[in-house]
């Protein structure tokens, strides 16, 4: 059964609430970012690491957050191309987009732009 209208509505505003939820994240990640570097954040009066394994913390925390900043545009990205699905073929919005059935609206209430349903 296809999705009803009002649940076409539930899942446009879950879109939305994703989408500023991350966003928001990636404004948090930004502003610290660039307000303070790890050695402000450590309260080190020296740009030089006092450690040789400090290098290595802060490459994998910059590595880390780099990936996860990654992910969150990536999820955006996903979000905008559902926002464009359902505004210009609603009928078909909440189809696996490979095999034609239907994706559980719970499943979409999880998970807004889920373009596959998942194997039982």
């Amino acid at each position: 059964m296809p999705l009803t209208a009002s649940q076409l509505q539930h899942l446009e505003k879950r879109l939305h609430e994703e989408r500023t939820r991350l966003l928001e994240q990636l404004q948090d990640f930004v502003g610290e970012e660039s307000s303070e570097d790890s050695q402000d954040l450590a309260g080190d009066l020296s740009k030089f690491p006092t450690h040789p394994a400090d290098l290595g913390t802060d490459a994998a925390n910059e590595a880390l957050e780099a990936s996860v900043s990654t992910r969150r545009s990536a999820e955006i990205a996903e979000i905008d191309a559902a926002l464009e699905r359902l505004a210009s073929s609603p009928e078909t919005f909440g189809l696996d987009e490979q095999s034609g059935e239907e994706i559980p609206f719970e499943r979409l209430d999880i998970i807004p732009y889920a373009r596959a349903n998942v194997a039982a």
